[in-house]
């Protein structure tokens, strides 16, 4: 037999394999995991050049993963000045009249629809701070933006857009723009025209942001959008990525034969650590936005409208790619955009059980839950989310909800318990990516969902290593530690089903492996 490439010894080994749980050491070959168990177990694995790490009691557990990432398209979207600390309107106009202009520009992101303070999103708010100054802010949902009217003017709007999407250049009475830009074929108008980071910035960036997702015990991610491939497999070429992508480009509407056709072929286009491997929807937008799909209306009266104008058409694109044996994950918030996939997923008939994924869920009555299991449909939800609503029910969100809606807060304990598999992400740039803060976020919720019990230890364990891996597809080859399975490992000085919630989100990352290499190690990792 070969030798192995890495051994990991003096571990705590919990490796959600049933057929043996618990373990102290694990052998490495060309990616894959070659033996799981004792000192004794792996030492006939060492070979002359065989990398062994003595982990000193260090607590390994399957690589973690985020089940809902935006790592390259987010490049562009966390460009600029950071908002995200801006909590009200006197803080925001603060931050833009300091902020710096670049290209001529005023760039920001992260802004919480909360800091408008129940007002409506206008660029007259901010309009003397910024003194002429184009400026283009995108909201933290990632769905909508705010445009002054400077920006609006170089980008040629003067009024209202139609769009094959469900998207919107809000407009007053008389028709003229107050810049919020809902949704992505909106935003896009002046995005388009803003300032963008170079290629060379880019990929220096994109290198340095997994570099610092792997230093949290991230070794993969979910990437719910085709980003920009050309850039990822450059980058891939010339370095080993440090977390392993999976990309799921964006079929919207208006996608023609044409386009789904090319979608088809895009699948299992890939390198090292990285791959096409599914293709992501959208059936609504977001609470905060008024887009999000409900069944009876929020308190503005909006949210009754599908993202896709013809929601038939939606279930046709999904029964072609599914025909064709392409995953499929869909954008669903609002309880009747839920409702559809689940009626969509249910025509394909048992075929569909497992091939299909709804991506937030952050708010669905009780007789929905139940729906996913028995139909295999992975929830997707991001805990860190939460913490964008209040528990007093003060926020936007829950606002625009009402109390019934808002009490049915991010159910990740009941969806568990109804049977579903769960998969847990962070909606980067959306929220930060530090995965032990999913993990802990995911065991006590905030805001609106803290009402309501967080997953356990285990289940938010599971909920980024082996029910992602489910979620993907990929239950076979990831997600458990065992021989056979892929060499993605996660090394932490504590438990993370122990350590208490606090305990795990500063817990140091002793090493990260993806892939059988070394994509991070902590100062108590030393070499052979």
């Amino acid at each position: 037999m070969p030798a192995a490439d890495l051994i990991l010894a003096g571990a705590q080994v919990r490796t959600l394999d049933p057929a043996r749980p618990t373990a102290t050491a694990v052998a490495l070959h060309d990616g894959v995991i070659t033996a799981v168990g004792t000192a004794d177990d792996v030492r006939d694995w060492r070979g002359p050049g065989t990398e062994v790490v003595d982990l000193h009691g260090a607590h390994l557990v399957p690589g973690l993963v985020d089940a809902h990432s935006h790592p390259v398209w987010g490049l562009d979207m966390a460009t600029g000045t950071d908002l995200s600390g801006v909590t009200d309107l006197a803080g925001l106009r603060a931050a833009l009249a300091g902020a710096e202009r670049v290209d001529g520009w005023v760039v920001g992101h992260g802004l919480d629809h909360n800091a408008f303070e129940g007002r409506p999103v206008h660029h007259e708010l901010v309009a003397d701070v910024l003194d002429g100054t184009p400026a283009f802010l995108r909201l933290y949902d990632g769905h909508s933006a705010l445009a002054n009217e400077a920006a609006l003017a170089a980008a040629g709007v003067t009024g209202p857009r139609a769009f094959d999407q469900r998207a919107q250049v809000v407009c007053d009475a008389s028709g003229r723009p107050t810049g919020h830009l809902v949704e992505h074929a909106a935003m896009d108008l002046v995005a388009d025209v803003a300032p963008r980071p170079s290629y060379a910035e880019r990929r220096t960036r994109l290198v340095e942001l997994l570099s610092a997702m792997a230093a949290t015990g991230l070794t993969g991610a979910h990437v719910m959008d085709g980003g920009d491939l050309d850039l990822v497999a450059a980058v891939a070429r010339e370095t080993v990525l440090p977390v392993r992508l999976r990309f799921a480009p964006w079929c919207m509407p208006g996608a023609d034969a044409d386009a789904l056709r090319e979608l088809i072929e895009a699948q299992g286009r890939g390198g090292r650590h990285w791959v096409v491997g599914g293709v992501k929807f959208f059936m609504d937008g977001t609470v905060e936005g008024g887009t999000a799909w409900l069944e009876h209306p929020d308190c503005h009266g909006q949210g009754t409208d599908a993202f896709w104008p013809d929601p038939h058409a939606y279930a046709e694109a999904v029964r072609t790619l599914h025909a064709a044996g392409v995953r499929t994950a869909t954008h669903a918030i609002g309880d009747a955009a839920v409702r559809h996939v689940l009626d969509t997923v249910a025509s394909l008939g048992p075929s569909g059980h497992g091939a299909h994924r709804i991506e937030h869920i952050e708010t669905a009555p009780d007789e929905l839950l139940p729906r996913l299991a028995e139909l295999g449909v992975a929830a997707s939800l991001q805990p860190p989310h939460t913490g964008y609503t209040r528990d007093d029910a003060t926020d936007e969100w829950s606002r625009r909800l009402g109390s019934d809606r808002a009490a049915r807060a991010w159910r990740l304990r009941d969806l568990r318990e109804a049977g579903a598999t769960v998969a847990l992400g962070s909606d980067w740039p959306i929220a930060h990516y530090d995965v032990r803060a999913v993990l802990a976020t995911a065991r006590r919720p905030k805001g609106m969902a803290a009402h309501r019990p967080g997953l356990t230890a285990v289940q938010a364990l599971e909920g980024c290593t082996s029910h992602a891996a489910t979620a993907a597809g990929e239950a076979d080859v990831a997600g458990r530690i065992a021989p056979g399975r892929r060499a993605d490992l996660t090394a932490l000085s504590v438990d993370p089903v122990r350590a208490s919630a606090d305990e795990l989100t500063d817990a140091p990352v002793v090493l990260t492996v993806t892939g059988g290499y070394v994509a991070h190690r902590g100062p108590s990792a030393p070499g052979r």
